[in-house]
């Protein structure tokens, strides 16, 4: 058993082997030691390998899927290894000391589950491979508990942001990989070869050629085929299910890197959750599909404007309607998640609660489709989608006949299939059930004949039917002449067995054997006749998922008064009374009142310079404008009285930083990186926030970095920024930049006291109220006394010399700055190009030395 054991391990690598021995998986060795203290189950010790006891650990079979899911979630891979014939076979094969063969049946992944019991039901669980070929780079990505898979055509420089975006549990490449960093695990360079990956999704999708499903770069063929290799490992052999793949664009979505979406908190919070998220903040889906969407939705919102504006005005006739709202989301509330049914149907780990679900499911979507026929003014996107809830009546009526109302989820003990279906599996039900009554009679006649009132018949899977008695009134059934056979003796009671009884025992259990037979091959029939269908019935789940994501967002629109977003060609940001959907949120939950404010940039004043104290809500201020962009273009209304908005390409937001030890970067390190990412990347159509650059440096050095980097947003970028700082020396550049207004977040002191009244208005603050922030904060009032001394002094100091920004106003703009800098070192270069220096003198040399340090030095 050990050198099988030792052979399946080889195979599994670095898995944790389930090894299938009678109703438990064992592990041993150092898989046993890591899994017991993951599950905090008992380590125990068995015979010997190399001299030593060999550690191991089990888990009852029925119980696996809760323990796999505390492995998982633990970072570790699992190989389950299955008996793959039964001991009976297995003596037929080799004799009677014949060990039971066993195979690795499936690898479990984080990126490849189906189990309803290891998954969030509210969150894709997305496998992602990268592929590269020459220049080009691609993501593959598929969600195989509903056989989502898409491949986006990506650039090197936007891969890590895709790859946030999606989020996924696995990312694999190959050995050989550029992006190394970003993955979980790394596969054999020949699996994410481009020719390899087109014949292999040929083969998985049984066509001549791809071109039905649009063009196929090699970067993208690397990329699928390599997913595709990945997840037939996994499944060894076993393929779950695929749809046809759909292939993007990253430029069909606004672009958002990995630290804006961690800072903006799109769909998880930054302590890593979904409560505290703007999707925490605003879903109100009813169906596990419906938030799922919602969340890819808000990770990746859309550039086309069409698109856009037809899932608004789905949004829109459902907000108007809150009667046909209602309706809608009553009926889906009702509905199970055939998605993830059919996913694990076509995996083959089904059950019949499974077809059960895609009965229930598609009936359900009928009669939702047929109500909504008699609904007026279609909007366009509810128009395509409708057809997609219907077209399954044969597989609906087929269901309906063949299971009972409620299916199990095991189908070892059988009775899911409906009385009436089939009827010779009646025939075989009601002979067992006469049996059964048999047996019932046996036993009150051996009761009767024996005169043991406790006499019962009972069955186990080791003797079958059999009579239990007391031991106590076991000896008259003991004598050669009473009829009954000893089978059993144990502690309490003695087990006999008798010829009638074993007559009708054959009887009820051929016909049970029979039954359970009859109906395993009904189970797969009807499997294979829904999965026929998947494609249509993956598509009446996407519809579901849409309608429910569209109603959804009209009932937050309608609880929170939001409007909806009107969007434009020309760049422009107009947002009159804009809130933060997620502080507002909280406020509420307390009992307080948001206070909203405008946002209005414009060609004119495309970059708003926000001054004010800590705690005034600029961060939220420009936060809450990030995330109205977002939504408006993820095809939701917007927590404002109205928005008019041009759509945002690029979206970054540098707003707080924090350490990134591991990979040796402080916090301003990080935030000169995330700053530097911004200058390179934002065109004039993307949307910037900025909050305190420069402030985790000297003053004179954070004050120059802010001034430099406003200047280039402004001349250089050109597009939409919200700049927040404490740095009030900035202002000045009001005074040069034609596109930069000054706003500030107002507070006043009141009988010593700050009140800070989180408005934004024009003009600069007066003052940052540093001091008195402080006395909020519970400084020590002879700290706060001191600080105050100090804050005079240097005051003072800086009236008398103007301060730190003194000179300021002399320099050039940006753009004539860098051009003086460049004109001045090509003289110093003009000069030592000229220069002959084998023709030199020492003396000569010394002069000319001199010569050129004078202009390195002028020019500096």
């Amino acid at each position: 058993m050990m050198a099988q054991y030792l052979a399946l391990k080889a195979e599994a690598e670095d898995c944790l082997l389930f090894y299938r021995m009678g109703d438990f998986f064992e592990l041993f060795f150092e898989d046993a030691k890591v899994a017991s203290g993951v599950l905090d189950i008992a380590l125990t010790a068995r015979g010997e390998h190399d001299g030593e006891r060999i550690p191991m650990c089990g888990v009852p079979v029925h119980a696996m899927d809760g323990y796999l899911a505390r492995l998982i979630k633990a970072g570790h891979r699992v190989a389950v290894a299955e008996q793959t014939e039964t001991a009976e076979q297995a003596k037929a094969r080799m004799g009677s000391k014949a060990l039971v063969n066993r195979a690795i049946i499936r690898v479990v992944t984080a990126g490849t589950l189906t189990e309803e019991a290891l998954l969030d039901s509210r969150s894709a669980n997305w496998c992602a491979a990268i592929g590269e070929a020459a220049t080009g780079v691609a993501i593959a990505c598929a969600d195989i508990s509903t056989g989502r898979f898409e491949v986006i055509e990506t650039t090197p420089d936007r891969v890590a942001a895709e790859i946030a975006r999606l989020n996924p549990a696995e990312t694999v490449t190959c050995d050989a990989t550029s992006f190394a960093d970003l993955a979980t695990l790394t596969r054999p360079r020949l699996d994410f070869d481009s020719a390899e990956g087109e014949a292999r999704l040929k083969r998985l999708f049984g066509v001549a050629t791809l071109d039905g499903f649009g063009s196929f770069s090699r970067a993208t063929l690397a990329a699928a085929g390599g997913l595709v290799a990945y997840l037939e490992h996994t499944a060894k052999g076993s393929l779950p299910f695929l749809r046809p793949p759909r292939i993007s664009r990253t430029d069909a979505a606004m672009a958002i890197d990995a630290a804006t979406r961690e800072s903006l908190e799109l769909t998880l919070s930054q302590a890593g959750t979904r409560k505290g998220s703007l999707l925490d903040a605003i879903d109100r889906t009813v169906t596990g599909a419906g938030a799922r969407l919602l969340g890819q939705d808000v990770a990746a919102p859309l550039m086309d404007r069409g698109q856009v504006e037809a899932r608004l005005d789905l949004v829109q006739r459902f907000h108007d309607d809150a009667g046909l709202r209602d309706m809608v989301r009553g009926a889906l509330r009702a509905l199970p998640d055939i998605g993830r049914a059919l996913g694990r149907l076509a995996a083959g780990r089904g059950s019949p609660r499974d077809l059960g679900q895609l009965r229930d499911g598609l009936d359900g979507a009928w009669r939702l489709g047929e109500r909504l026929d008699g609904i007026g003014e279609v909007p366009a996107l509810l128009h395509d989608l409708a057809p997609q809830l219907r077209g399954h009546g044969a597989l609906i009526d087929l269901l309906s006949r063949a299971l009972v109302p409620e299916p199990p989820i095991d189908a070892a003990n059988g009775g899911y299939i409906a009385e009436g279906y089939d009827a010779a599996l009646d025939d075989l039900r009601d002979a067992g059930a006469g049996g059964r009554r048999a047996i019932a009679a046996l036993e009150a006649e051996y009761r009767t004949r024996t005169g043991i009132g406790a006499l019962k018949i009972r069955h186990n899977g080791v003797l079958g039917y059999h009579i239990e008695v007391p031991a106590r009134a076991a000896d008259p059934l003991m004598a050669p002449t009473s009829g009954f056979t000893h089978r059993q003796t144990l502690a309490g009671v003695v087990r006999f067995n008798a010829p009638d009884l074993h007559d009708v025992a054959i009887k009820v259990t051929q016909a049970g054997a029979h039954a359970l037979t009859a109906e395993a091959a009904h189970l797969e029939d009807l499997t294979g006749t829904a999965l026929e269908r998947r494609e249509a019935v993956a598509a009446t789940a996407d519809a579901l998922a849409r309608i429910d994501v569209a109603a959804a967002l009209a009932e937050r629109a309608a609880e929170g008064g939001w409007a909806r977003p009107a969007l434009v060609d020309h760049s422009c940001f107009e947002i009159t009374g804009g809130r933060h959907p997620v502080v507002e949120e909280a406020i509420g939950k307390s009992g307080g009142r948001f206070v909203a404010n405008d946002c209005n940039l414009s060609e004119d004043s495309r970059l708003w310079l926000v001054t004010g104290p800590n705690m005034g809500g600029k961060s939220t201020f420009l936060r809450q404008n990030a995330l109205i962009a977002v939504l408006a273009q993820a095809g939701s209304y917007v927590p404002a009285t109205s928005a008019t908005l041009g759509l945002v390409d690029r979206l970054f937001s540098r707003v707080g930083a924090s350490d990134n030890l591991a990979r040796g970067r402080s916090t301003f390190m990080v935030e000169m990186v995330e700053t530097a990412a911004i200058l390179a990347q934002a065109t004039p159509r993307s949307f910037v926030i900025l909050d305190e650059v420069g402030r985790g440096t000297s003053t004179y050095d954070g004050l120059a970095i802010a001034w430099a980097v406003v200047e280039a947003i402004h001349e250089d970028n050109r597009c939409r920024c919200l700049f927040a700082t404490h740095y009030h020396e900035l202002t000045r550049l009001a005074e040069r930049c034609d596109a930069l207004t000054l706003h500030n977040v107002r507070a006043r002191e009141w009988k010593g006291e700050l009140v800070l009244l989180h408005e934004v208005a024009e003009g600069p603050a007066d003052r940052s109220y540093g001091l008195a922030v402080a006395r909020l904060a519970g400084l020590p009032p002879l700290t706060i006394k001191r600080a105050k001394a100090v804050l005079d002094k240097l005051e003072a100091g800086r009236a008398k010399t103007g301060g730190i920004a003194a000179g300021l106003d002399d320099l050039p703009l940006f753009a004539a700055a860098v051009e003086a800098e460049a004109e001045k070192v090509d003289a110093l270069r003009t000069e030592l190009e000229a220069l002959d220096v084998d023709a030199l003198s020492p003396r000569d040399a010394l002069e000319t030395l001199y010569r050129l340090k004078g202009l390195a030095v002028d020019g500096g």
